[in-house]
């Protein structure tokens, strides 16, 4: 039997090499795949996910009273463990256009999150910018690293470039001494009082990821934090810069493109939405913008506002507006009373033609 089969398959070898390869390179490429399927195990795929670095989550806060923020931040506990500082920062050899966009990124993020902070505020945000462009869960770029998010509906990493601040004017002042900031940090300074802190927020806003994060300082009225376990650690830090930097103002002008969209989409400003929340079952619905570039407002009533209505009390308008006399007999609309008397006097030539009961102008 075995003899058979050899004999025909050398046959069929003989009349037909080339269906006799692909066949083998079919077979093998089969056992190749049963035998990657075979290697990935459940340990081999949690240990894949587990090299992966963590996604950057975005800066959704809490709805809470301010005085409530900094009751829950203050009892978060600071880390009582080592704090590694970073590395010096340099940008190497790059040309100056490069060197100029990614200053001016870094001015404008110490600028618009701590322009009321102090230098030593202020120092803190610029290590957090440049320790994300170290790691390799967020862009190898300064402007990549600020302007991360701000184009997309899940919100940005740094607020102001998607809160409508980019549109504002810059104090000279205060833009020279965050231009100072960010200088001395693409120079090589660093603040270690952060050490390797990506995140970081205000005191008087709890964002939903902070407690997942490790609190690791605390400058002015910002708190820093550093990813949890060993993406936090200096060793993770390896991601190389990659000596380009993105068109400053194309990503500013998409941020700010994206802002007027989303206000224009989620809504209105936030006392037009305070009052529709004010109406008995009203619910806004989003337009989007006409061609005209006109601001429209579309309510749906349900159920609530029915009740509503139907419970309301009503009260004339000429009562509620307490209407003068005048304004009654106008907003009536209805015909002069047949005893309703003239305004006004009647005059002396009227009132003789009255009299004798001749109408003046009257033919003879």
């Amino acid at each position: 039997m075995t003899q058979t089969i050899a004999l025909n398959a050398a046959r069929f070898w003989r009349e037909r090499p080339q269906e006799v390869i692909l066949a083998g390179g079919l077979a093998l490429a089969g056992v190749a795949a049963i035998a990657g399927a075979a290697s990935l195990s459940p340990t081999f795929e949690t240990q894949a996910a587990a090299e992966a670095p963590p996604a950057p989550p975005p800066l959704l806060v809490r709805q809470i009273a301010p005085e409530q923020a900094v009751a829950i931040n203050q009892g978060i506990k600071l880390d009582s463990g080592p704090n590694p500082a970073a590395q010096p920062f340099a940008l190497g050899k790059v040309d100056a256009a490069t060197r100029a966009r990614a200053l001016e990124c870094l001015t404008s993020t110490v600028y618009y999150e701590a322009g009321q902070e102090s230098t030593e505020g202020q120092r803190g945000v610029a290590q957090v910018v440049l320790n994300r462009v170290r790691h390799p869960a967020f862009p190898a770029t300064v402007c990549g690293v600020v302007y991360e998010g701000s184009t997309r509906p899940t919100g940005c990493q740094f607020t102001f470039t998607c809160d409508g601040s980019l549109t504002r004017g810059q104090m000279t002042e205060s833009w020279r001494r965050a231009r100072s900031v960010a200088e001395a940090a693409l120079a090589g300074f660093v603040y270690k009082p952060v050490g390797t802190a990506t995140h970081y927020h205000a005191n008087y806003v709890v964002p939903y990821w902070a407690p997942t994060l490790t609190k690791n300082a605390v400058v002015g009225a910002h708190i820093f934090y550093r990813w949890a376990g060993n993406w936090g650690r200096p060793a993770s830090f390896t991601q190389a810069y990659s000596h380009r930097e993105p068109s400053v103002d194309a990503l500013r002008s998409a941020a700010i493109l994206a802002e007027q969209r989303d206000v224009a989409t989620r809504g209105q400003s936030s006392e037009l939405a305070e009052a529709i929340a004010e109406i008995p079952g009203a619910e806004a619905l989003p337009l989007k913008p006409s061609m005209r570039g006109d601001e429209r407002v579309a309510i749906r009533f349900n159920m609530t506002a029915r009740k509503a209505t139907e419970e309301a009390e009503h009260k004339p308008y000429i009562e509620k507006v307490q209407a003068s006399d005048n304004l009654r007999w106008t907003l009536d609309g209805g015909m002069a009373a047949a005893d309703q008397k003239p305004l006004g006097k009647a005059s002396t030539q009227v009132a003789s033609a009255t009299a004798t009961g001749t109408a003046t102008g009257s033919p003879e």
